[in-house]
């Protein structure tokens, strides 16, 4: 008598694969988790622990009024164990969900390591395995893994370039000039806040657009929108970073005039030692970095804890390669997820490792796949990667411009509010109706 084996392999245990192995070992599933990132690291890791998040970003927003809250809400009401370790190691940040990224990292890996169903695997994977997998290999996948990729789907890889901030010492920065403060008093002055005048704004700018940058080894330089470079951004225009990351509209320090420009830095850990500076993303040399760093009020003497860096990030063309349940469409049994298979964002890599794990649950148990609702969050990101054009495609952070249109005359104003209660009713409902998600 043949036994099936409920076994899955999971490559890589970024965001995506640690969330679903969670979602499989929930629902009884053996899961092999392989990650290489302790025998080598790539070049943005620092830890050894799991779901690293390299980015010095936040989860970014907790209000439900904005998509990427909203999918957050969303991954809470489905027993998302990425979003619950980061609500227990959150830190302050205004109305964003930022953590302190270590303690999120060494709870996740603690959690993964002690499963009696999980199976940790120290090794670099070269070969795609033959019985049910889900590649979560992430944006930075080795040279041999991709080949296998990409014969596997039949078509190229797309790619982008990423860039992250800067984290500076918090002792170094001089708070005789720097100041807290969240912008209009939201939240509890969780930012620091560096002002400057015109002429210094002036002098500074001159300097960012004239500065030397890294060389990119690589052909054609694309970056993605949403983690431009702040040198880039400014040399789009002398206005461009004062209506981008440096805007210093409702952040005055109590009821002095308003800076003519404001550089940000946000806790990045909960023993508020280290900050990084907001929208500074960059791929300068590490020379000039320093430079145009402590050319900022209130950073002259700025502790460098970790540079900026620039680094590409692959990601498969999605519509050409996968469905809506993150599953290949050349293979039944193998799933992609995260960023590599075309979702842009750490909590949109989330998503896809939940909606991946609880899809190849159902696989294993001879069971209907299913689709998350278009309506919400979670299920608007995995329509858009899967029916995009092929020939236009790119990663998208989850956002309402990608949610089915309310089909009901309805006041402009109230447009973010409806979306939101049609997006939890309708995951209400699909929980109720889909009794797996609740086991």
């Amino acid at each position: 008598m043949l036994v099936l084996i409920k076994e899955v392999n999971i490559i890589g245990a970024g965001l995506a694969g640690c969330e679903a192995a969670y979602q499989l070992t929930k629902r009884n599933i053996k899961v092999n988790l392989y990650e290489s990132k302790r025998i080598r690291k790539n070049e943005v890791q620092n830890s050894d622990f799991f779901a690293e998040l390299v980015c010095s970003n936040s989860l970014r927003s907790n209000d439900i009024k904005n998509a990427a809250g909203l999918m957050k809400e969303e991954l809470r009401k489905l027993d998302s164990l990425l979003i619950r370790v980061a609500d227990q190691y959150q830190v302050p940040a205004g109305s964003a969900l930022a953590v302190d990224r270590e303690l999120f990292s060494k709870k996740v890996s603690e959690i993964l390591a002690s499963n009696p169903l999980v199976t940790i695997i120290d090794k670099e994977v070269e070969e795609i395995m033959e019985n049910p997998t889900i590649i979560a290999s992430g944006p930075l996948t080795t040279k041999k893994l991709s080949e296998k990729i990409k014969n596997l789907i039949g078509n190229d890889f797309l790619y982008f370039y990423d860039a992250i901030a800067p984290i500076v010492d918090f002792n170094s920065i001089d708070m005789n000039k720097a100041y807290f403060k969240s912008r209009y008093d939201k939240g509890n002055a969780d930012y620091i806040n560096c002002p400057m005048t015109k002429e210094e704004y002036d002098l500074w700018y001159n300097e960012v657009i004239n500065a030397q940058t890294a060389k990119i080894k690589d052909f054609e330089l694309k970056v993605f929108e949403g983690c431009m470079p702040f040198e880039e951004m400014a040399k789009r225009g002398y206005q461009t970073l004062l209506y981008g990351p440096m805007k210093p509209v409702g952040l005055e320090k109590n009821n002095e005039k308003r800076p003519y420009a404001v550089v940000q830095l946000r806790q990045d850990n909960l023993r508020k030692s280290m900050y990084n500076i907001v929208g500074f993303q960059t791929h300068l040399t590490f020379s000039e970095q320093k430079r145009i760093i402590r050319m900022i009020p209130g950073l002259e003497s700025a502790e460098i804890i970790r540079y900026g860096i620039m680094h590409r990030n692959t990601f498969i063309n999605a519509p050409s390669a996968i469905n809506s349940f993150y599953q290949s469409k050349t293979r039944d049994d193998l799933f992609i997820a995260g960023q590599i298979s075309g979702v842009e964002g750490y909590i949109e890599s989330i998503a896809s490792g939940l909606v991946a794990g609880i899809n190849m649950a159902r696989l294993i148990n001879n069971e209907t796949l299913i689709e998350f609702p278009l309506e919400s969050a979670i299920g608007s990101q995995a329509y858009y990667i899967a029916n995009s054009p092929a020939s236009e495609f790119q990663p998208m952070n989850t956002n309402f411009g990608i949610f089915p249109d309310l089909l009901f005359k309805h006041n402009k104003s109230q447009r973010k509010e409806l979306y939101v209660k049609r997006a939890l009713d309708s995951i209400d409902t699909f929980i109720n109706n889909n009794s797996i998600l609740n086991t």
